[in-house]
């Protein structure tokens, strides 16, 4: 079968290409098997242009922002299943020393489009430790990536473009106009593998997260106390996250567990119980930016989005395909090579 794109690999990085390709009329075909570890199955995805460390726009925010609004917007009409959920994101300040840089970053013409400081009932009438205050990012989102992936991933089967298996490497072969995995032809093979991906620059990290029910809390808004807490209705909340560099492949640890609660009693004053503890590996990067780009003759990568990748993936996805189809050269910060 005859393919423009073979995508090995469907995380957010192959699911938001392969979207992306078709959206321009590409004829895909997709490969891939669930692994454990994998962060896009268990991932909150949650969309914040504010590095809170600083207070400052993370990496590009005001160019990448629009652009995954746009494309989570489109790809949610196309599949008529609720996905994309703009949501402030509330950081309550822990000390008066960041309530003091948040007022200064306010003025920021940078970091002021995004954030702002302002009433939140939710937070004022919840019984949470609140007393410094807090800002409201105000372009905050959340993309439900494990159902995205599950949808795209049915559409595919019923297309005959989804392949549920592993691959391995002697499988893929080069012709004289083509690479080809089994009866499968393409043009180009994209490797989007996430932490699975022996590419040089990755550092993958390993991140928990909890979801539990606190009956009482009431929270419409994200909020941020050094952990996120995502509403999901039903006095139902995403916890997290933690991040773990060294111990990246041990799964989920009670130690990551009972810090995660530990953060969140200190902050929110009711009952908690804990319905489900997960953990996946992020493939992050060395220097937090993307790897893209062409690496063989019939062959690219698209890897790298670490925590932020919900926000990146679409422009990413975008620039890839402008590589691969139209000869843009990659953007210096994002390009494979750079690890060389």
């Amino acid at each position: 079968m005859q393919n423009d794109v073979i995508i090995l690999g469907h995380g957010l990085a192959g699911a938001v290409l392969a979207e992306v390709l078709q959206q321009r009329g590409s004829r895909i075909h997709v490969f891939d098997q669930r692994r454990n570890g994998n962060a896009s199955l268990v991932a909150a995805g949650v969309v914040n242009p504010i590095v809170f460390k600083r207070d400052i726009p993370s990496w590009r925010a005001g160019e990448l922002l629009p652009i995954a609004d746009t494309f989570y917007r489109s790809w949610q009409e196309c599949n008529g299943v609720d996905l994309w959920h703009p949501l402030p994101m509330v950081k309550v300040f822990p000390t008066p020393i960041e309530r003091d840089q948040w007022e200064r970053v306010m003025q920021d013409t940078e970091s002021s489009p995004f954030i702002a400081q302002r009433p939140e009932i939710d937070v004022d009438q919840a019984p949470v430790d609140a007393p410094h205050g807090y800002g409201t990012v105000t372009q905050a989102a959340w993309l439900d990536v494990p159902a995205t992936l599950s949808a795209q991933r049915e559409t595919l089967i019923g297309e005959g473009r989804f392949t549920e298996r592993d691959v391995r490497e002697e499988e893929v072969l080069i012709g004289p106009d083509h690479i080809s995995i089994g009866d499968v032809r393409a043009h180009w093979l994209v490797r989007c593998t996430g932490p699975f991906s022996t590419a040089q620059g990755l550092a993958p990290v390993k991140g928990e997260t909890l979801l539990v029910r606190i009956p009482g809390l009431e929270f419409k808004n994200m909020v941020h106390r050094r952990v996120f807490i995502l509403p999901l209705g039903d006095d139902v909340y995403r916890i997290g996250s933690t991040f773990d560099w060294t111990n990246v492949w041990t799964g989920r640890t009670v130690e990551a567990r009972e810090e995660l609660l530990g953060m969140l009693r200190a902050f929110v004053k009711l009952p908690i119980e804990v319905l489900e503890h997960s953990s996946g590996v992020r493939p992050a990067t060395k220097d937090r930016r993307p790897i893209l780009g062409r690496t063989g003759r019939y062959e690219a990568i698209f890897n790298g989005l670490g925590s932020r990748g919900v926000l990146l993936a679409p422009w990413c996805a975008m620039h890839l395909a402008e590589h691969l189809f139209e000869g843009k050269e990659i953007d210096p910060e994002v390009s494979f090579d750079r690890f060389s």
